[in-house]
């Protein structure tokens, strides 16, 4: 029973992690503004996701491998927005 517990609450994390990304991603996306992202914050966000895969392909944690790659997704997202977004919408010149 407690393996369930653990894979439960596991699952919740995961998914609110990956969750938490959706609406910067869809601001910045909408508005073609990312001046209110924080580049070196977001840099260090998917840093961390990308030692926590390597972690997790160390340690042969599926789980941990498989949430941290959709944040990292996610997380990479908004960085290469803020950098294409920089100067404002590139198509409005």
């Amino acid at each position: 029973m407690s393996d369930l517990i653990a894979n439960v609450f596991g699952t919740a994390a995961a998914a609110c992690s990956i969750a938490s990304f959706a609406p910067q991603m869809i601001k910045i996306w909408k508005s073609r503004d990312a001046s209110s992202v924080s580049l070196r914050t977001y840099a260090l966000t998917v840093t961390c996701f990308v030692l926590w895969v390597v972690y997790g392909v160390l340690s042969a944690a599926w789980p941990i491998i498989i949430a941290n790659a959709a944040a990292l997704v996610m997380a990479s997202g908004v960085l290469a927005m803020k950098w294409r977004f920089r100067d404002g919408d590139p198509e409005k010149g």
